[in-house]
């Protein structure tokens, strides 16, 4: 699997230098039958500070794709990382961006590429994406970033690349892409 680690400069904590953020990128394909899916996008390991979590639609999206929303697992609990009731993003045309923007209670932002678009920040000064940190299970027990979806389709049809730009926080910080 493709991880984000790599020689980074630390300081005397042993914490990687970082300005800018890492960034990390895989793809997932909707192929769920008629039920609630989980697809896991990245594993996390450690603490990181997460930028901006973003996804681009590279294949278009079937119809009745509702309640997208991104969450957090550890096996035992999956606290969102935006609002669980979701976003729909029924046939979502190739170059639509699905976008965690604001605080977790908050739906994702769905920026449809039907049209020419305009999208910024709620207001002057503000970073268009609400930085946030995520943190592994103690114990090293497997801790997904997970895209969650409900269609009504037999199949669901369509890909979503997504992208993670992040900073380590921890020591062992790290992102593996699935």
């Amino acid at each position: 699997m493709p991880t984000s680690t790599g020689a980074l400069g630390r300081d005397a904590n042993r914490v990687p230098i970082v300005s800018d953020g890492l960034v990390s990128i895989t793809s997932s394909t909707l192929s769920a039958s008629n039920t609630t899916a989980s697809n896991i996008i990245f594993n996390l390991t450690g603490s990181i500070q997460v930028l901006a979590l973003y996804g681009v639609v590279t294949t278009v999206l079937s119809s009745n794709i509702t309640a997208a929303h991104y969450r957090l697992n550890d096996q035992t609990a999956q606290p969102v990382i935006s609002a669980a009731a979701g976003t729909t993003l029924s046939s979502a045309a190739v170059g639509s961006v699905i976008m965690r923007k604001a605080l977790a209670a908050t739906a994702l932002t769905f920026i449809d590429s039907a049209a020419a678009r305009i999208t910024e920040s709620s207001a002057v000064n503000l970073g268009f994406s609400s930085p946030f940190v995520l943190t592994q299970k103690t114990g090293g027990i497997q801790t997904d970033i997970e895209f969650r979806y409900t269609t009504t389709n037999t199949p669901a049809t369509g890909v979503i690349q997504f992208i993670l730009k992040w900073l380590p926080i921890s020591t062992d910080a790290a992102v593996i892409t699935f």
